[in-house]
């Protein structure tokens, strides 16, 4: 999960449990320590080869935009495959399109209101309760 509002990434968290997600969550609060996570020592992405993975991804970083981000997981061929999830205030058609374009699957506006938010949250939670993750390769 790269989300910078603490707040946010707990309220994140507490949903997707209450739906049953018992998975591990790796939270980042900025893109590079994500990038580095992701694609490991060497930069080459190996490091996330055989990892399954669900990137939760604000769009608006201290450090740099998720678009960034996503550009970079999506070029890559260890990470191009791992669902991306997008989740943000920005409702700028666009950059919605755009997100979509780079390989985005779902985004998702967050709501301005704490009752919207977490209404949409509970809803991620129970998408991720059906969904299926591929495998990267």
């Amino acid at each position: 999960m790269i989300e910078d509002d603490e707040g946010h990434a707990r309220l994140i968290e507490r949903n997707i449990r209450r739906a049953g997600v018992n998975n591990d969550i790796v939270p980042f609060r900025n893109g590079t320590d994500a990038l580095a996570y992701l694609f490991g020592p060497d930069g080459t992405g190996e490091a996330s080869a055989r990892r399954h993975l669900l990137i939760l991804l604000d769009l608006n970083l201290p450090d740099m935009t998720g678009i960034d981000i996503l550009e970079r997981i999506k070029a890559n061929p260890h990470t191009k495959r791992s669902p991306v999830v997008v989740l943000t205030t920005t409702d700028d058609a666009r950059e919605i399109q755009r997100c979509y374009d780079l390989g985005a699957n779902v985004y998702i506006t967050k709501p301005v209101n704490y009752e919207g938010f977490s209404h949409a949250i509970r809803q991620l939670g129970l998408f991720f309760s059906v969904m299926q993750v591929p495998e990267n390769s």
